[in-house]
């Protein structure tokens, strides 16, 4: 059996990121996806341009758009899919994640709990 991804992409969210790797050329091959602590919640999703995997990242892959999950998001981020949207107010990149206990209220930062790694094993099992 196959190693399952860390996360997954929507059709728009992997049409922003080909936008980006174009609009950016050069040497950006796709996105990182991160947490990092902030935010009156606690932590904060990261998205910047990848130029270059790096050890130990996972890499999801949709329509030929590239996603590089840093390691030490991974627990995080386990299940989580990535979108994006686009409002008359804002634009940007949505994450629906299992692991989300809360949010504040103006939806920068989240609170975030690892990921139950024997349900997960457990689910896998069972299909």
């Amino acid at each position: 059996m196959g190693r399952f991804a860390v996360m997954s992409m929507t059709d728009a969210a992997a049409d922003r990121v080909r936008d980006i790797v174009a609009a950016k050329g050069g040497d950006v091959i796709g996105v990182r996806v991160g947490v990092k602590k902030g935010g009156c919640a606690g932590m904060e999703y990261t998205v910047e341009a990848a130029t270059a995997p790096r050890p130990n990242e996972d890499v999801v892959e949709h329509e030929g758009a590239r996603v590089f999950v840093a390691p030490e998001a991974v627990l995080f981020l386990l299940g989580t899919q990535m979108g994006y949207e686009q409002t008359v107010l804002r634009s940007g990149f949505t994450f629906s994640n299992p692991n989300q206990t809360s949010a504040c209220g103006c939806g920068e930062s989240v609170e975030l709990k690892p990921a139950d790694l024997e349900a997960i094993a457990a689910a896998r099992s069972a299909a």
